[in-house]
C-alpha cells in the first residue's frame, strides 16, 4: 500500500468483499508496519478479530486488538477512547490503526454519527503521524456507505487497487449528517433554568426508571443529565427543556438549548490533563451507547442513547 508513506497523515477506506479480500486488505497492512516498527492496533467488530489474528500468527501478539462493537458501540467515542488513546500513548512514532466503525447491522440511528466521525478523523489527525486504514464490507453495506466513504477518505482501496477519491469532502459531509432530531410524540419533557438544574436530574432519572432503567446505566444516565443540562445554563441561554422516551429497548434523553456548537469535535478529544473543565460532552460519549447531535443558529439538540 504506497497509501502508508503518502504524509503524515494517511486514512485510505479498504473495499472489501468477502473474507479472503478482507485478510488480504488487512493482513499486509498490519504486517507492513510490524516490519517498519509502527505501533500496530486493529479495531474491528469482534467476529473480524479471530480471522485477523489467525492469519498474523505469532505476529498477533505484537498488536493492539480491540473489539469495535463494544469501543465503538458510539461512534462518538472513537477518536478519543480507541483512537487518540494508542497514538498518544506513542508520540514518538508513526502508528498505524486499522478502524471499521461501519458494519453491517448499524442502526439508522447510528449511521449519521458513523459517517461525522469518519469525517471528522481527517481534522483530528491532520498532521499527526498516523494511517488508519478503514474497511468496508462492499457486499454487506448499502450504497450510501460507500458513496459516503469517498467523501469521507482521501484514498479508496477497492479490488486490490488504490485510488485518490474523486469525491473527498469531509467538512460537508459533516453538515450534510447535522440533521435535525424530531422528538418523540410520546416524549416527556420538563423546561429548566439554573435553579432547576436538580429537578430537571430528578425528572430524568424518575423517567427512565419508569422505562425499565436501572443500577449502572441509570447512574450513567443521570450523571449525563446533569452535565447537559449544566451546560445548557452556562453555554446555551441559560435555560433548556429536557425530553424523556423508549424506544426500541433503550431510553433516549435528548437537551435542547438556544446554544451553537461551534467545534465540530466537541467531545470527541481527549482534554488535556491540566485543562480545567470541559470535559461534559466527552463524558456523555463515554458513558452513552449512542450520542447524535443537531446545532446551528436556531440552537443545539444533544440526543443519548441507553441500552435498557
Amino acid at each position: 500500500m504506497t497509501a502508508a508513506t503518502a504524509g503524515p497523515f494517511v486514512h485510505p477506506a479498504l473495499f472489501y468483499r468477502g473474507e479472503q479480500e478482507y485478510l488480504d486488505g488487512t493482513v499486509p497492512f498490519v504486517r507492513a508496519g510490524l516490519e517498519a516498527g509502527e505501533p500496530v492496533a486493529v479495531a474491528v467488530p469482534a467476529q473480524k478479530l479471530g480471522v485477523v489474528q489467525e492469519a498474523l500468527g505469532d505476529a498477533a501478539a505484537e498488536v493492539t486488538f480491540v473489539d469495535m462493537t463494544q469501543a465503538g458501540r458510539n461512534p462518538g467515542r472513537i477518536i478519543p477512547k480507541v483512537l487518540r488513546v494508542f497514538a498518544d500513548a506513542r508520540p514518538d512514532t508513526r502508528v498505524r490503526i486499522i478502524g471499521e466503525p461501519v458494519w453491517p447491522g448499524r442502526s439508522e440511528a447510528e449511521y449519521p454519527a458513523c459517517v461525522q466521525h469518519e469525517a471528522l478523523i481527517n481534522s483530528a489527525f491532520e498532521g499527526r503521524e498516523a494511517t488508519i486504514l478503514c474497511p468496508y464490507d462492499a457486499e454487506g453495506l448499502d450504497e450510501r456507505a460507500l458513496t459516503d466513504a469517498y467523501a469521507t477518505h482521501p484514498v479508496v482501496i477497492s479490488g486490490g487497487r488504490e485510488q485518490k477519491s474523486p469525491s473527498y469532502a469531509p467538512e460537508r459531509v459533516v453538515e450534510l449528517y447535522n440533521e435535525p432530531l424530531n422528538p418523540s410524540e410520546a416524549a416527556q419533557e420538563y423546561v429548566f433554568g439554573a435553579d432547576e438544574l436538580p429537578t430537571a436530574r430528578y425528572f430524568v432519572v424518575e423517567q427512565a426508571a419508569r422505562f425499565g432503567l436501572s443500577g449502572i446505566r441509570l447512574e450513567d444516565l443521570a450523571l449525563v443529565a446533569a452535565e447537559l443540562t449544566t451546560n445548557s445554563v452556562v453555554h446555551g441561554g441559560g435555560t433548556g427543556t429536557v425530553r424523556v422516551w423508549a424506544e426500541d429497548g433503550q431510553v433516549v434523553c435528548e437537551v435542547r438549548d438556544e446554544g451553537c456548537m461551534k467545534d465540530p469535535l466537541a467531545g470527541r478529544q481527549p482534554s488535556p490533563p491540566a485543562q480545567l473543565g470541559g470535559r461534559g460532552l466527552l463524558l456523555v460519549n463515554y458513558l452513552m451507547d449512542l450520542v447524535r447531535v443537531h446545532t446551528g443558529p436556531e440552537g443545539t439538540a444533544v440526543r443519548c442513547y441507553v441500552d435498557c
